[in-house]
Protein backbone atom coordinates (compact mmCIF):
# COMPACT_ATOMS: atom_id res chain seq x y z
CA UNK A 1 0.00 0.00 0.00
CA UNK A 2 1.54 3.68 -0.95
CA UNK A 3 1.84 6.23 1.43
CA UNK A 4 1.55 9.67 1.42
CA UNK A 5 -1.53 12.35 1.81
CA UNK A 6 -3.53 9.81 3.46
CA UNK A 7 -6.42 8.54 5.89
CA UNK A 8 -6.09 7.76 9.38
CA UNK A 9 -8.01 5.29 11.68
CA UNK A 10 -8.04 5.93 15.09
CA UNK A 11 -8.97 3.50 17.47
CA UNK A 12 -10.13 5.12 21.07
CA UNK A 13 -11.74 8.11 22.19
CA UNK A 14 -9.89 8.80 25.62
CA UNK A 15 -7.90 11.88 26.64
CA UNK A 16 -4.88 10.12 24.39
CA UNK A 17 -7.66 9.98 21.31
CA UNK A 18 -9.14 13.70 21.77
CA UNK A 19 -5.31 14.84 21.33
CA UNK A 20 -4.79 12.89 18.65
CA UNK A 21 -7.58 13.62 16.81
CA UNK A 22 -6.80 17.51 17.41
CA UNK A 23 -3.64 17.28 16.12
CA UNK A 24 -4.49 15.01 12.87
CA UNK A 25 -7.13 17.78 12.33
CA UNK A 26 -4.36 20.42 11.55
CA UNK A 27 -2.34 18.51 9.12
CA UNK A 28 -4.27 19.15 6.03
CA UNK A 29 -0.69 18.25 3.98
CA UNK A 30 -0.38 15.04 5.39
CA UNK A 31 -4.00 13.56 6.54
CA UNK A 32 -6.55 13.66 3.72
CA UNK A 33 -9.13 12.12 5.92
CA UNK A 34 -9.58 11.55 9.91
CA UNK A 35 -11.59 8.61 11.38
CA UNK A 36 -12.23 7.78 14.96
CA UNK A 37 -13.78 4.86 16.11
CA UNK A 38 -14.30 3.35 19.90
CA UNK A 39 -16.66 1.32 21.84
CA UNK A 40 -18.56 4.27 22.70
CA UNK A 41 -19.53 6.20 19.40
CA UNK A 42 -21.07 9.24 21.27
CA UNK A 43 -17.85 9.64 22.91
CA UNK A 44 -16.33 10.03 19.13
CA UNK A 45 -19.22 12.36 18.29
CA UNK A 46 -18.60 15.04 21.40
CA UNK A 47 -14.87 14.73 20.22
CA UNK A 48 -15.62 14.97 16.66
CA UNK A 49 -17.93 18.34 17.24
CA UNK A 50 -15.21 19.92 19.01
CA UNK A 51 -12.54 19.74 16.86
CA UNK A 52 -14.83 21.20 14.02
CA UNK A 53 -15.55 23.80 16.09
CA UNK A 54 -12.12 24.62 16.84
CA UNK A 55 -10.43 23.82 13.33
CA UNK A 56 -12.87 23.48 11.14
CA UNK A 57 -12.15 19.97 9.63
CA UNK A 58 -14.71 17.16 9.48
CA UNK A 59 -13.44 13.70 11.54
CA UNK A 60 -15.74 10.58 10.40
CA UNK A 61 -16.59 8.55 13.83
CA UNK A 62 -17.92 4.89 13.74
CA UNK A 63 -18.08 2.39 16.40
CA UNK A 64 -16.19 -0.52 17.14
CA UNK A 65 -15.25 -3.38 19.67
CA UNK A 66 -11.48 -2.92 19.30
CA UNK A 67 -11.40 -6.89 21.45
CA UNK A 68 -13.32 -8.32 18.58
CA UNK A 69 -10.87 -8.51 15.24
CA UNK A 70 -13.63 -9.59 12.92
CA UNK A 71 -15.31 -6.44 14.34
CA UNK A 72 -12.29 -4.04 13.86
CA UNK A 73 -11.17 -5.91 10.57
CA UNK A 74 -14.83 -5.10 8.81
CA UNK A 75 -14.21 -1.68 10.57
CA UNK A 76 -10.87 -1.11 8.44
CA UNK A 77 -12.42 -2.36 5.02
CA UNK A 78 -15.22 -0.33 5.28
CA UNK A 79 -12.99 2.81 6.05
CA UNK A 80 -9.71 1.57 4.37
CA UNK A 81 -7.54 3.75 5.54
CA UNK A 82 -3.24 3.73 5.25
CA UNK A 83 -2.92 3.85 9.08
CA UNK A 84 -4.57 2.97 11.85
CA UNK A 85 -3.11 5.09 15.28
CA UNK A 86 -3.87 2.92 18.29
CA UNK A 87 -4.66 4.72 21.18
CA UNK A 88 -7.36 2.61 22.77
CA UNK A 89 -6.27 0.17 26.08
CA UNK A 90 -2.86 -2.34 26.11
CA UNK A 91 -5.18 -5.44 26.42
CA UNK A 92 -6.23 -5.10 22.92
CA UNK A 93 -3.00 -4.15 20.96
CA UNK A 94 -2.77 -7.97 19.42
CA UNK A 95 -6.34 -7.83 18.49
CA UNK A 96 -5.74 -4.50 16.76
CA UNK A 97 -2.69 -5.62 14.69
CA UNK A 98 -4.34 -9.31 13.92
CA UNK A 99 -7.26 -6.77 12.14
CA UNK A 100 -4.52 -4.46 10.51
CA UNK A 101 -2.54 -7.65 9.31
CA UNK A 102 -5.88 -9.18 7.42
CA UNK A 103 -6.56 -5.65 6.24
CA UNK A 104 -3.44 -4.41 4.94
CA UNK A 105 -3.18 -1.83 7.04
CA UNK A 106 0.04 -0.36 8.41
CA UNK A 107 -0.43 -0.42 12.38
CA UNK A 108 1.00 2.44 15.48
CA UNK A 109 0.67 2.52 19.22
CA UNK A 110 1.49 3.85 22.07
CA UNK A 111 2.21 1.19 24.28
CA UNK A 112 2.95 -2.68 24.50
CA UNK A 113 0.17 -5.40 24.95
CA UNK A 114 -0.63 -6.33 28.67
CA UNK A 115 -2.80 -9.80 29.14
CA UNK A 116 -5.74 -8.14 31.15
CA UNK A 117 -5.58 -11.17 33.85
CA UNK A 118 -1.78 -10.10 34.48
CA UNK A 119 0.23 -7.02 35.49
CA UNK A 120 2.68 -7.73 32.79
CA UNK A 121 4.45 -5.59 30.45
CA UNK A 122 6.34 -7.16 27.59
CA UNK A 123 7.10 -6.80 24.09
CA UNK A 124 7.04 -10.76 23.49
CA UNK A 125 3.84 -10.62 22.26
CA UNK A 126 4.11 -7.65 19.62
CA UNK A 127 7.78 -8.95 18.89
CA UNK A 128 6.42 -12.29 17.73
CA UNK A 129 4.48 -10.17 15.16
CA UNK A 130 7.68 -9.58 13.05
CA UNK A 131 7.36 -12.35 10.05
CA UNK A 132 4.01 -11.65 9.57
CA UNK A 133 4.06 -7.57 9.09
CA UNK A 134 7.33 -8.05 6.90
CA UNK A 135 6.05 -10.54 4.51
CA UNK A 136 2.39 -8.83 4.34
CA UNK A 137 5.32 -5.60 3.37
CA UNK A 138 3.28 -3.93 6.69
CA UNK A 139 4.73 -1.43 8.90
CA UNK A 140 3.78 -1.53 12.62
CA UNK A 141 5.48 1.04 14.82
CA UNK A 142 5.10 0.10 18.67
CA UNK A 143 5.65 2.51 21.43
CA UNK A 144 4.99 6.17 19.73
CA UNK A 145 3.95 7.95 23.04
CA UNK A 146 6.19 9.93 25.27
CA UNK A 147 7.47 6.99 27.37
CA UNK A 148 7.46 4.86 25.31
CA UNK A 149 8.20 7.04 22.61
CA UNK A 150 9.87 10.18 22.89
CA UNK A 151 12.35 8.72 25.65
CA UNK A 152 13.16 6.22 23.21
CA UNK A 153 13.68 8.91 20.79
CA UNK A 154 15.91 10.83 23.12
CA UNK A 155 18.16 7.93 23.94
CA UNK A 156 18.69 7.05 19.54
CA UNK A 157 19.09 10.93 19.44
CA UNK A 158 21.79 10.24 21.95
CA UNK A 159 23.21 7.67 20.49
CA UNK A 160 23.58 9.34 17.06
CA UNK A 161 24.82 12.68 17.92
CA UNK A 162 26.08 13.17 21.67
CA UNK A 163 27.98 10.36 22.64
CA UNK A 164 30.49 7.57 21.25
CA UNK A 165 29.78 5.61 24.31
CA UNK A 166 26.64 5.52 26.27
CA UNK A 167 27.03 3.91 29.61
CA UNK A 168 23.70 4.51 31.74
CA UNK A 169 20.23 5.67 30.64
CA UNK A 170 17.64 6.97 33.77
CA UNK A 171 14.41 7.93 32.35
CA UNK A 172 12.80 10.20 34.81
CA UNK A 173 9.50 11.75 34.31
CA UNK A 174 7.38 14.27 36.85
CA UNK A 175 4.01 15.48 37.15
CA UNK A 176 4.60 17.95 38.72
CA UNK A 177 0.89 19.29 37.97
CA UNK A 178 -2.13 19.77 40.22
CA UNK A 179 -5.80 18.32 39.25
CA UNK A 180 -7.55 19.19 42.77
CA UNK A 181 -8.82 16.11 43.49
CA UNK A 182 -7.83 14.23 46.41
CA UNK A 183 -6.90 11.19 44.32
CA UNK A 184 -7.05 10.35 40.66
CA UNK A 185 -5.09 8.67 37.82
CA UNK A 186 -4.09 10.88 34.79
CA UNK A 187 -4.81 7.77 32.44
CA UNK A 188 -6.90 4.68 32.68
CA UNK A 189 -7.39 4.00 36.62
CA UNK A 190 -6.94 0.20 35.78
CA UNK A 191 -3.34 0.64 33.43
CA UNK A 192 -2.12 3.16 35.80
CA UNK A 193 -2.27 1.04 39.19
CA UNK A 194 -1.58 -2.07 37.50
CA UNK A 195 1.75 -0.41 36.65
CA UNK A 196 2.99 1.17 39.67
CA UNK A 197 2.01 -1.60 42.22
CA UNK A 198 4.30 -4.51 40.27
CA UNK A 199 7.82 -5.00 41.74
CA UNK A 200 10.05 -2.40 40.67
CA UNK A 201 13.19 -4.02 37.97
CA UNK A 202 15.90 -2.23 36.27
CA UNK A 203 18.62 -4.00 33.75
CA UNK A 204 22.19 -4.02 34.11
CA UNK A 205 24.84 -5.71 32.37
CA UNK A 206 26.78 -8.26 33.63
CA UNK A 207 30.29 -8.43 34.57
CA UNK A 208 31.21 -10.87 32.58
CA UNK A 209 29.09 -10.14 29.81
CA UNK A 210 26.63 -13.16 30.49
CA UNK A 211 22.67 -12.47 30.89
CA UNK A 212 19.63 -13.12 29.46
CA UNK A 213 19.08 -10.09 27.27
CA UNK A 214 22.06 -8.65 25.42
CA UNK A 215 24.51 -9.95 28.24
CA UNK A 216 22.53 -8.35 31.00
CA UNK A 217 19.99 -9.17 33.07
CA UNK A 218 17.05 -7.84 35.00
CA UNK A 219 16.95 -6.72 38.60
CA UNK A 220 13.89 -7.42 40.58
CA UNK A 221 12.83 -5.07 43.43
CA UNK A 222 9.86 -4.68 45.69
CA UNK A 223 7.25 -2.03 44.49
CA UNK A 224 8.50 1.42 45.11
CA UNK A 225 11.18 0.32 47.37
CA UNK A 226 13.90 2.57 45.82
CA UNK A 227 13.91 6.37 44.79
CA UNK A 228 15.70 9.58 43.88
CA UNK A 229 15.00 13.17 44.82
CA UNK A 230 15.98 14.58 41.49
CA UNK A 231 15.97 18.00 40.23
CA UNK A 232 13.39 18.59 37.30
CA UNK A 233 13.86 21.77 35.21
CA UNK A 234 11.34 24.17 35.78
CA UNK A 235 9.74 21.93 38.36
CA UNK A 236 12.14 21.94 40.60
CA UNK A 237 13.11 18.90 43.05
CA UNK A 238 10.84 16.06 42.93
CA UNK A 239 11.28 12.23 44.53
CA UNK A 240 10.84 9.50 42.00
CA UNK A 241 10.88 6.48 42.65
CA UNK A 242 12.00 3.35 40.76
CA UNK A 243 9.49 1.02 38.19
CA UNK A 244 9.52 -1.01 35.53
CA UNK A 245 8.65 0.72 32.14
CA UNK A 246 8.00 -1.22 28.74
CA UNK A 247 10.60 1.27 26.78
CA UNK A 248 13.62 -0.55 29.22
CA UNK A 249 13.22 -4.15 26.76
CA UNK A 250 13.70 -2.57 24.13
CA UNK A 251 16.80 0.00 25.21
CA UNK A 252 18.72 -3.05 26.33
CA UNK A 253 18.99 -4.28 23.19
CA UNK A 254 18.67 -1.40 21.18
CA UNK A 255 21.03 0.78 22.75
CA UNK A 256 24.64 -0.30 22.00
CA UNK A 257 26.93 -1.15 24.94
CA UNK A 258 24.78 0.66 27.46
CA UNK A 259 25.84 -0.80 30.39
CA UNK A 260 22.33 -0.08 32.53
CA UNK A 261 18.67 1.47 32.19
CA UNK A 262 16.50 2.22 34.77
CA UNK A 263 13.19 3.91 34.79
CA UNK A 264 12.12 6.74 37.72
CA UNK A 265 8.18 8.12 38.08
CA UNK A 266 7.08 11.22 40.62
CA UNK A 267 4.31 10.48 43.01
CA UNK A 268 3.14 13.09 46.35
CA UNK A 269 3.18 11.27 49.63
CA UNK A 270 -0.38 12.38 49.12
CA UNK A 271 -1.12 9.55 46.46
CA UNK A 272 1.03 7.30 47.59
CA UNK A 273 -0.99 7.13 51.20
CA UNK A 274 -4.26 6.71 49.11
CA UNK A 275 -2.31 4.09 46.70
CA UNK A 276 -1.49 2.03 50.11
CA UNK A 277 -4.69 2.09 51.71
CA UNK A 278 -6.43 0.85 48.47
CA UNK A 279 -3.65 -1.72 48.22
CA UNK A 280 -4.06 -2.92 51.64
CA UNK A 281 -7.61 -3.05 51.50
CA UNK A 282 -7.57 -5.49 48.49
CA UNK A 283 -8.83 -2.79 45.95
CA UNK A 284 -6.09 -2.95 43.59
CA UNK A 285 -6.05 -6.26 43.13
CA UNK A 286 -6.56 -7.89 39.54
CA UNK A 287 -8.13 -10.96 40.87
CA UNK A 288 -12.41 -11.62 40.85
CA UNK A 289 -13.63 -11.91 43.98
CA UNK A 290 -17.64 -12.86 44.75
CA UNK A 291 -20.07 -10.07 45.51
CA UNK A 292 -24.02 -10.46 46.32
CA UNK A 293 -23.73 -13.42 43.77
CA UNK A 294 -21.36 -12.44 41.11
CA UNK A 295 -17.71 -12.02 40.22
CA UNK A 296 -16.15 -8.42 40.36
CA UNK A 297 -12.58 -7.37 39.65
CA UNK A 298 -11.64 -5.02 42.56
CA UNK A 299 -9.69 -2.83 40.62
CA UNK A 300 -12.12 -2.45 37.72
CA UNK A 301 -14.97 -1.83 40.34
CA UNK A 302 -12.04 1.13 41.39
CA UNK A 303 -12.03 2.25 38.16
CA UNK A 304 -15.80 3.10 38.45
CA UNK A 305 -15.18 5.15 41.45
CA UNK A 306 -12.50 7.59 40.30
CA UNK A 307 -12.32 10.52 37.88
CA UNK A 308 -12.42 10.11 34.23
CA UNK A 309 -8.87 11.07 33.55
CA UNK A 310 -10.36 13.47 30.94
CA UNK A 311 -12.05 15.14 33.68
CA UNK A 312 -9.42 16.20 34.99
CA UNK A 313 -8.36 18.42 32.16
CA UNK A 314 -10.08 21.33 32.77
CA UNK A 315 -8.97 22.31 36.11
CA UNK A 316 -4.86 21.34 35.69
CA UNK A 317 -2.18 23.47 36.42
CA UNK A 318 1.10 23.12 36.62
CA UNK A 319 3.84 21.34 34.20
CA UNK A 320 5.19 17.77 33.23
CA UNK A 321 8.82 17.66 33.11
CA UNK A 322 10.27 14.04 31.11
CA UNK A 323 13.76 13.23 29.97
CA UNK A 324 16.71 10.96 29.89
CA UNK A 325 19.62 11.55 31.93
CA UNK A 326 22.18 9.80 30.01
CA UNK A 327 25.75 9.36 31.01
CA UNK A 328 28.73 8.19 28.63
CA UNK A 329 31.89 9.22 26.56
CA UNK A 330 32.43 11.39 24.10
CA UNK A 331 35.88 12.32 22.55
CA UNK A 332 37.79 10.51 25.12
CA UNK A 333 35.89 12.14 28.13
CA UNK A 334 33.25 11.93 30.01
CA UNK A 335 29.97 13.46 29.78
CA UNK A 336 26.49 13.39 31.33
CA UNK A 337 23.21 15.25 29.72
CA UNK A 338 19.58 15.39 30.42
CA UNK A 339 17.39 15.91 27.36
CA UNK A 340 13.91 16.42 28.06
CA UNK A 341 10.46 18.14 27.41
CA UNK A 342 8.33 20.30 29.95
CA UNK A 343 4.81 20.64 29.22
CA UNK A 344 2.15 22.86 30.09
CA UNK A 345 -1.54 21.50 31.70
CA UNK A 346 -3.01 25.11 30.69
CA UNK A 347 -1.54 25.18 27.53
CA UNK A 348 -2.22 21.40 26.49
CA UNK A 349 -6.02 22.16 27.54
CA UNK A 350 -6.23 25.27 25.79
CA UNK A 351 -5.16 23.91 22.38
CA UNK A 352 -6.55 20.27 22.89
CA UNK A 353 -9.48 20.20 26.12
CA UNK A 354 -6.78 18.16 27.55
CA UNK A 355 -3.91 17.42 30.02
CA UNK A 356 -0.51 17.61 29.66
CA UNK A 357 -0.23 13.58 30.28
CA UNK A 358 -2.44 13.19 27.16
CA UNK A 359 -0.89 15.52 25.11
CA UNK A 360 3.00 13.92 26.02
CA UNK A 361 1.20 10.95 24.44
CA UNK A 362 -1.00 12.09 21.82
CA UNK A 363 1.51 14.67 20.11
CA UNK A 364 4.34 12.06 19.57
CA UNK A 365 1.55 9.15 18.35
CA UNK A 366 0.83 11.70 15.61
CA UNK A 367 4.22 12.68 15.27
CA UNK A 368 4.80 8.63 14.46
CA UNK A 369 2.32 8.57 12.01
CA UNK A 370 3.72 11.51 10.03
CA UNK A 371 6.81 9.91 9.72
CA UNK A 372 4.91 6.69 8.80
CA UNK A 373 2.41 8.66 6.09
CA UNK A 374 5.71 10.83 4.63
CA UNK A 375 7.96 8.05 4.22
CA UNK A 376 10.76 9.19 6.44
CA UNK A 377 10.26 6.27 8.27
CA UNK A 378 9.65 3.37 6.26
CA UNK A 379 10.18 -0.72 6.18
CA UNK A 380 8.50 -3.81 6.37
CA UNK A 381 7.64 -5.69 9.95
CA UNK A 382 7.74 -4.50 13.68
CA UNK A 383 9.92 -1.87 14.67
CA UNK A 384 10.58 -0.26 17.74
CA UNK A 385 10.46 3.70 17.77
CA UNK A 386 14.35 4.23 18.91
CA UNK A 387 15.23 1.69 15.56
CA UNK A 388 14.38 4.45 13.26
CA UNK A 389 16.23 7.90 12.52
CA UNK A 390 15.51 10.01 15.43
CA UNK A 391 16.33 13.51 13.34
CA UNK A 392 13.02 14.05 11.61
CA UNK A 393 10.66 12.94 14.67
CA UNK A 394 12.98 15.60 16.63
CA UNK A 395 12.20 17.95 14.42
CA UNK A 396 8.36 17.77 14.08
CA UNK A 397 7.61 17.11 17.65
CA UNK A 398 9.14 20.67 18.66
CA UNK A 399 6.58 22.25 15.64
CA UNK A 400 4.02 20.29 17.04
CA UNK A 401 3.77 21.55 20.62
CA UNK A 402 6.68 19.71 22.43
CA UNK A 403 9.71 21.03 22.21
CA UNK A 404 12.85 19.72 23.93
CA UNK A 405 16.48 21.06 25.45
CA UNK A 406 19.66 19.16 25.95
CA UNK A 407 20.88 20.28 29.48
CA UNK A 408 24.93 19.70 30.70
CA UNK A 409 24.73 18.16 34.47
Amino acid sequence: MELGVSKVLIIGAGGVGRVVAHKCSRLNDVISDIVLASRTKSRCDEIAAEVKEMTGRTIVTDQVDADDVEATTALLRKHRPQLVINVALPYQDLSIMDACLAAGVHYLDTANYEPPDEAKFEYKWQWAYQDRFREAGLMALLGSGFDPGVTNVFCAYAQKSLFDEIHTIDILDCNAGNHGHPFATNFNPEINIREITQPGRYWERSPDGSGEVAGGEWKTIEPMSMHWDFDFPEVGVHRAYLLYHEELESLCRNIRGVQRIRFWMTFSENYLTHLRVLQNVGMTSIEPVNFEGREIVPIQFLKALLPDPASLAKNYTGKTSIGCLVEGIKDGSKKRVFIYNVCDHEAAYAETRSQAISYTTGVPAVCGAVMMLTQKWKGAGVFNIEQLDPDPFLELLAQQGLPWHVEQR
